[in-house]
């Protein structure tokens, strides 16, 4: 009865350790990150970097991003982790009140032989943002799932 108690201690221990591991593992990143000028947010395995700019100064905001996602696939190679370029998405967004949204006509990235596109939405934490940085696809496709969901329940009262 012992051993079990100290296995369940022990993976206690490791289910409270690991997250703050991790957390000290990737916490250069943001210096990496901030000499770029570029701002940061990190979760779990996910990283975001956001750049803002002009809009006529669109190029330059792009070249710093690459350069910046080129500084962060070095450390991440150098802490033996991997940029996954296929899951790698870019949104250009402005405001709906402005001239033009960008969306997909917004410009690429060049990452190594990879090339990312702009796109008119992308997920964030389950949330879907358009380039308007409006959440209006996302509260539809929230209610089709809801509605499809009672409509089951409600098929599997009727039998």
């Amino acid at each position: 009865m012992t051993l079990w108690r100290y296995a369940i201690q022990i993976l206690l221990l490791l289910l409270l350790l690991i997250p703050r591991l991790f957390i000290l593992y990737t916490a250069d990143l943001e210096d990496h990150v901030a000499g770029h000028g570029v701002s940061f947010h990190a979760f779990a395995d996910d990283t975001q970097l956001y750049v803002h700019c002009r809009r006529d100064d669109v190029t330059s905001g792009v070249l710093c991003l690459e350069n910046c996602i080129e500084e962060v696939s070095r450390w991440k190679s150098a802490n033996r982790l991997k940029l996954n370029a296929d899951t790698t998405e870019l949104l250009c967004a402005r405001s709906r009140h402005g001239p033009a949204v960008l969306g997909s006509a917004g410009p690429s990235l060049q990452l190594g032989t990879e090339t990312v596109v702009a796109s008119d939405q992308v997920r964030v934490l389950g949330v879907t943002l358009t380039s308007d940085l409006c959440i209006d696809k996302h509260v539809a496709s929230v209610c089709a799932a809801c509605f499809y969901w009672l409509r089951q329940r409600l098929c599997e009262c009727a039998l």
